[in-house]
């Protein structure tokens, strides 16, 4: 593909702004964040809710940006270089990545649910890949800016394009699917996830099905058949007009079925039914979750026309992204641990999942199964209930050691037997010196909880602190 994303007509033309200043250079990516630009991006200058990138335009410029887009009377007199002039940021980017899918052929997926949107989009760009030029969202940028940025950025020779949607309130996804306007729309499942927002589960499947309103004439809903929302959502699917619906799952009538799966402890043996088309693959990272999202890829890249053998083959190369699921090898003074980092964020659903994934991991003696669970965030009146119902789940896994931070997990640390608590602090940062102090050679500890939780650095530490020691320190 070219360096060039947008020449500067195309691009001026696309944000409906007016050019201020000399006629910029073509620009080669964009970007929202002075901190990360690189030269020739073009910079907008988003209003947030702490920080107004207007404040950032003249290092933006400095630092070789192509072009500046900035909203009328924000930007000062002192600020000189190319500037569109736009009454409104936000939406000069979303008509940029409106402009970005408009221009494109490209096949598109959107990718929504509870849990597993991340991972199911890095899926889809790994099984894509080996058939055509990807482009898909950035990390989990699946919000009102993240949506249109990752727009914006896909280039016109794309041949697919995978774009990730997120809600936590009803409503949010409709105009971002607006945007996007898929060919398929996956929802992976739905869960009690953000319950705090909704009247209930149900009402969590609805919000997820707005993401119908935007798939084009002919596209294809793929749902999850083994969820109980199934009926429900098929329903609002052909409501939407969407004339095709696509299940998988391990029901016998799943269009992509679950046939055979050999869990290992690294890995993932599958065999599957795709749309009557036999194939064995493995996905190269462990969990249950990952095999059953990859069932839902396997359809996309079916309904895409992509090559479906090639996509089995890529899926062996699968890594779980940051915090979902990477291992780490912790270098302890007398032997090694085993870390698994899923620290990203946490819900009922992925929670247990990640517990699973504790159970299905084998200490070497005299190691122990250890989970450092944080709060699970935003659930509501039933909040204290679902801390509380992950002992048995734990009990199940033979967890031997469990360590809760904050004031949710509290539920959990008192329905815990006295043997199995490891430490208890109202913060993350509180039970850090208990953990370190208290691994073993042959540990598997697995780290998890929402993002509010601030668990993730409590990974961070564990990995610095027990670094692979250099040849100097050997």
């Amino acid at each position: 593909m070219s360096d060039t994303l947008w020449t500067f007509a195309d691009f001026l033309a696309a944000t409906g702004g007016t050019l201020e200043g000399a006629t910029g250079a073509d620009v080669t990516g964009i970007s929202i964040d002075s901190r990360t630009l690189s030269a020739g991006n073009a910079f907008f200058a988003i209003v947030g809710d702490r920080l107004d990138g207007h404040a950032y335009v003249k290092g933006a410029l400095d630092r070789g940006a192509a072009v500046a887009v900035v909203e009328r009377d924000r930007v000062k007199d002192a600020v000189t270089g190319p500037l569109i002039v736009v009454d409104d940021t936000l939406k000069a980017l979303e008509n940029v990545g409106r402009a970005a899918r408009a221009r494109t052929s490209a096949g598109i997926v959107a990718v929504t649910g509870s849990v597993g949107k991340t991972g199911t989009k890095e899926a889809l760009r790994l099984t894509l890949s080996r058939s055509g030029a990807v482009h898909a969202s950035q990390k989990s940028f699946n919000n009102h800016w993240g949506v249109p940025l990752s727009l914006s950025q896909m280039p016109q020779e794309t041949a697919y394009g995978i774009f990730e949607i997120g809600m936590n309130h009803p409503g949010e996804i409709t105009p971002l699917v607006d945007m996007v306007r898929p060919h398929v729309a996956i929802i992976t499942t739905v869960a009690p996830v953000h319950i705090e927002y909704f009247e209930s589960e149900e009402a969590i499947a609805r919000a997820k099905a707005e993401i119908f309103f935007g798939v084009v004439p002919g596209g294809t809903a793929v749902l999850n058949r083994d969820n109980r929302h199934f009926d429900l959502l098929a329903s609002l699917a052909r409501e939407a007009g969407i004339e095709r619906i696509a299940s998988f799952g391990e029901a016998e009538d799943a269009d992509v079925r679950l046939l055979k799966l050999a869990a290992k402890a690294e890995c993932s043996c599958v065999s599957a039914s795709v749309f009557g088309q036999e194939l064995t693959y493995k996905v190269g990272a462990p969990g249950r979750h990952l095999v059953d999202n990859s069932l839902a890829v396997l359809a996309a890249v079916h309904l895409l026309g992509a090559n479906l053998a090639l996509a089995g083959l890529a899926l062996a190369e699968f890594a779980p992204p940051s915090g979902r699921g990477a291992r780490h090898t912790l270098w302890l003074r007398d032997g090694k641990a085993t870390l698994i980092d899923e620290s990203y964020n946490a819900n009922p659903v992925s929670m247990r999942a990640a517990i699973s994934l504790l159970a299905s991991s084998e200490p070497t003696r005299p190691g122990r199964r250890v989970a450092v669970l944080g709060d699970m965030l935003e659930l509501g009146d039933d909040s204290q209930d679902l801390h509380a119902d992950l002992a048995g789940p734990l009990m199940e896994a033979k967890v031997d050691r469990v360590y809760c931070a904050g004031p949710e997990m509290r539920a959990l640390w008192e329905a815990l037997p006295n043997g199995r608590r490891g430490a208890y602090g109202e913060k993350s940062s509180e039970i850090e010196s208990a953990l370190r102090s208290e691994l073993m050679p042959g540990d598997v500890v697995m780290i998890k909880g929402s993002a509010g939780s601030k668990m993730t650095p409590v990974a961070e530490a564990l990995q610095k602190r027990f670094a692979r020691p250099t040849e100097k320190n050997v």
